[in-house]
């Protein structure tokens, strides 16, 4: 059996099946990820994207903060691909119970998708630092340089930076999803982030499959590896 087919027997058997995916799901929708060669690590700002996108920065350096932000972490034009439409078919037919992502796209709710634990946050929700109140990702958008709520605190992006901590209610129940999964799907991530990478160690069932254009770490733990674009794998299944 091919390993397509074998792909499509396993999904085909099980019915709680989840899905843990990383940059290279939204990468096939033209979001660039962090560190692949065209990714924005790559790129050349007066500071590195991994110093702009922490905490410490944000603090001291709002408004270069939100220039970087408006200009290389929204992408609200972008659309759904392949995988994210197949997953939310997926859960449709009540076999895929969550997708856990890293992700902040919002391209699998986009797409349909319902139960989606978000790791590290959202661009679509942003809130006052001040009182707490609540605003879209319009407010960030249609304003220039530090966006200021109505009581004069900085609106900050539902977005987990460097040195910040996961949210652990997520965390948790994303931990809970793994642990039992009759099937586990991780696409597009090179699982060298922690602790998101983590998940996989969480996996107990004989059912791993790994999507991903490089290889990983945990290959050859995995029943089936597809080093191959994760949209082209999922319109070859009959979902």
């Amino acid at each position: 059996m091919d390993r397509l087919a074998e792909f499509q027997k396993l999904i085909d058997e099980s019915d709680h099946i989840v899905f843990f995916g990383g940059a290279g799901v939204s990468t096939e929708s033209g979001i660039p990820d962090f560190r692949s060669q065209d990714g924005l690590y790559n790129q050349k700002y007066d500071y590195p994207p991994e110093t702009i996108l922490s905490h410490t920065f944000f603090m001291n350096n709002p408004e270069e903060f939100f220039r970087f932000y408006r200009e290389k972490m929204l992408y609200l034009d972008a659309e759904p691909n392949a995988a994210h439409k197949a997953l939310a078919r997926l859960e449709r037919r009540k076999k895929l119970k969550a997708v856990i992502t890293q992700n902040v796209d919002g391209l699998h709710q986009k797409a349909g998708s319902n139960t989606v634990l978000e790791l590290h946050g959202s661009v679509h929700r942003n809130y006052c630092m001040k009182c707490g109140k609540s605003y879209g990702v319009e407010a960030i958008v249609n304003s220039e340089g530090v966006p200021h709520c109505e009581c004069g605190g900085i609106i900050k992006p539902d977005v987990v930076l460097y040195e910040e901590p996961l949210d652990e209610y997520i965390t948790s129940m994303a931990m809970a999803y793994v642990q039992s999964a009759d099937m586990f799907i991780v696409g597009g991530t090179s699982l060298t982030v922690y602790p998101a990478a983590g998940f996989v160690y969480q996996y107990m069932g004989d059912k791993l499959v790994l999507i991903n254009k490089s290889k990983t770490q945990l290959d050859g733990d995995a029943r089936l590896v597809f080093n191959e674009s994760i949209g082209e794998v999922f319109s070859s299944l009959t979902i």
